[in-house]
């Protein structure tokens, strides 16, 4: 609860994820979302592909964006969909697993590799914490262009520049400059060859 000139404000567990504050992921209202979000990404992963297309049709309507061309295969596991912005002819590979508690914006042309993760959920210190469901999120930011390879894994608050290389099963704990190829745990650049 904040209290501003005197007035106690109950701010919502889903206003505090949004504003990148502290929040309860214990929450009904959050767990309304993701169930939401489940039964949607079932469909998307159940369909069969030529009626699929894409993106399953509950999932394109819940996702944040999709540009023209976009494609999302099968499975696919997040955890709202509304924060995950896609940007022309962008392909997930099948198995990627987003949870996208804060914005995941992926640029036009990119492409992410079977089992991709990104996770923007950030757990609280303390067991205690941790026990409450106490969680902060942070966005992911893909530039134009780039290449996530299989397996990688992308923490929140990072930033992928355009036309970088994530190499397969890196570890992407701070920011991508452009044109960059990272490989390694925790991911670090090398020379382009």
């Amino acid at each position: 609860m904040v209290r501003q000139e005197g007035i106690a404000l109950n701010r919502s567990e889903r206003i505090k994820m949004a504003a990148g504050e502290w929040y309860t992921c214990l929450d009904a209202e959050l767990e309304a979302m993701r169930v939401m979000a489940r039964d949607a990404v079932f469909e998307h992963n159940s369909l069969p592909p030529r009626q699929r297309g894409n993106i399953g049709p509950a999932l394109k309507s819940l996702l944040g964006a999709v540009g023209e061309g976009a494609r999302i295969e099968a499975p696919l596991h997040c955890a709202y969909g509304f924060n995950l912005f896609l940007g022309d002819g962008v392909f997930l590979n099948a198995g990627c697993t987003i949870l996208d508690t804060a914005p995941v914006r992926i640029g036009k042309g990119t492409l992410l590799g079977p089992n991709v993760q990104i996770y923007c959920a950030e757990h609280h210190k303390e067991a205690a914490g941790r026990q409450a469901g106490v969680e902060i999120a942070k966005p992911v930011e893909i530039g134009d262009n780039a290449w996530i390879g299989g397996s990688a894994i992308i923490l929140g608050g990072v930033r992928v520049g355009d036309g970088a290389i994530v190499g397969a099963g890196a570890v992407v704990t701070r920011d991508v400059a452009a044109n960059t190829t990272v490989v390694g745990n925790p991911a670090r650049p090398v020379k382009r060859g």
